[in-house]
């Protein structure tokens, strides 16, 4: 009876105990993932940065991936800090859990023991039997009987918790083991990245100090990139803008049309009523009129039932669309930001750029229509997709695998980004996302 009862207690807590330790795994298992993906990022821009080193000279982009490098070896070996004292905690924990399971199986091994050498003095059936019959009333003989039942539940009891104990404490050793090996690797990897960042760091200074020595070159450069950057942002601007301008008219003489066609209704119908009442034959016009009542609506509908829903869709996934690109880093900030070499000159960016490796594709971020395809000499490529009231732009592109009129899905290709070979094979995209007539910035569209 007794061992019926308390079994699925003793399964229930040691669950628990399970559940609790699985959960802890889990942050450490984060951390781990973290690590992993800074270290896949920091392969990608090691590649790119090799694919600048055809090039001897010191150069404002090679500048942008070291300075990207250091950045993404800082967050690394912050998470590997994180992720160590994850593990230092993790095991104070498992040791603490330890040295408890053992002193509670201490305990239960002398009490097991205590009630063996009970058992071995009343271990004979004559013992028993006796034991049962000498009480005095038969209420307490039955007391006495069932004593002896419970003793013996009581004793194969205590041997399922000595073994339990003796399975979690062999759990805990494997988890000790699991996690003082894995903060062993760790602790090597961060002296290896800070060995790494330190180079960097000095690769940076270098850089920096000979770009510095070359301040003209790098302003007259700058001139042209700003000139060319305007020339794009304020075509792209005038074709969004006639794109609505056609949308709003094209709406706007529907509704008109639909308009005429009611109002055509209602002389139809009041030339009937006029007829009706000459010949003598009574209506009830009231519920006529109301038959024929046309339903006018003064606004114009700026988006088409399908567009609303997909523009709706693309504000709810707002901070989780996908890159533009399957991987990469952001090159250029959105917004006014400060030059990284020349003092007191600032840039301000449209949108955003996003520096990824040779021969990579820009995608587009959301299911919609192309509405645009169009070049500007010196800028390449551009494709321009409607998301119902969101457009995205996709810019500085070589071949472009869409059409006008196409729909296109999210993670579609669209078009390879162009390399340019006089700037250390840089291979950039430039992206923007409107909303109307209202540019937005891109960064919190994007999943980070």
């Amino acid at each position: 009876m007794i061992k019926q009862r308390l079994n699925p207690y003793i399964l229930l807590f040691f669950s628990l105990l399970l559940t609790m330790g699985a959960l802890q795994a889990q942050t450490v298992k984060e951390l781990e993932q973290q690590r992993k993906q800074a270290l896949q990022n920091l392969e990608m821009t090691s590649k790119m940065l090799k694919e600048t080193k055809k090039s001897q000279k010191s150069s404002l982009n090679k500048l942008t991936i070291i300075s990207k490098n250091i950045n993404e070896r800082k967050t690394l070996i912050k998470n590997i800090g994180t992720e160590i004292s994850k593990l230092d905690q993790q095991i104070g924990q498992l040791n603490q859990e330890k040295v408890r399971l053992e002193g509670n199986l201490k305990a239960l091994k002398a009490d097991y023991a205590r009630l063996v050498e009970e058992a071995h003095i009343n271990r004979s059936l004559y013992a028993k039997i006796m034991f049962v019959l000498s009480a005095k009333s038969f209420d307490q003989s039955y007391r006495r009987l069932r004593y002896l039942q419970e003793f013996s539940d009581y004793r194969k009891l205590q041997v399922y918790k000595i073994e339990g104990i003796k399975v979690q404490i062999e759990h805990k050793n494997d988890s000790l083991q699991v996690h003082k090996t894995t903060k062993v690797k760790v602790v090597k990897q961060k002296e290896t990245e800070a060995k790494i960042l330190t180079k960097d760091q000095k690769k940076e200074k270098v850089l920096l100090t000979d770009l510095q020595k070359k301040e003209k070159k790098l302003r007259d450069d700058l001139k042209v990139q700003q000139k060319k950057a305007a020339e794009l942002n304020n075509k792209i601007e005038r074709l969004i803008a006639e794109e609505i301008r056609k949308a709003e008219a094209k709406r706007a003489a529907s509704e008109k049309k639909k308009l005429a066609e009611e109002q055509a209704t209602e002389k139809k119908h009041a030339a009937d009523e006029a007829k009706t009442s000459k010949t003598g034959t009574k209506k009830d016009s009231k519920i006529t009129s109301e038959a024929y009542k046309p339903a006018t609506n003064p606004s114009v509908s700026l988006l088409t039932k399908e567009e609303t829903l997909i523009s709706g869709n693309f504000e709810r996934n707002q901070g989780r669309l996908p890159w533009p690109t399957s991987n990469g880093f952001i090159s250029g900030h959105f917004g006014i930001h400060e030059h990284p070499v020349l003092k007191h000159v600032t840039t301000n960016n449209k949108g955003i750029y996003i520096q990824t490796p040779v021969g990579s594709s820009a995608r587009a971020v959301f299911e919609g229509v192309v509405t645009q395809r169009f070049s500007i000499p010196g800028s390449n490529n551009a494709v321009i997709i409607q998301h119902g009231n969101y457009r995205t732009v996709y810019a500085n592109l070589t071949q472009i695998f869409v059409r006008e009129g196409d729909r296109v899905t999210a993670k579609q290709a669209i078009g390879k980004i162009y390399t340019d070979d006089e700037r250390d094979n840089k291979t950039e995209v430039y992206f923007q996302v409107w909303n109307g007539k209202k540019l937005q910035n891109p960064e919190s569209w994007i999943a980070r």
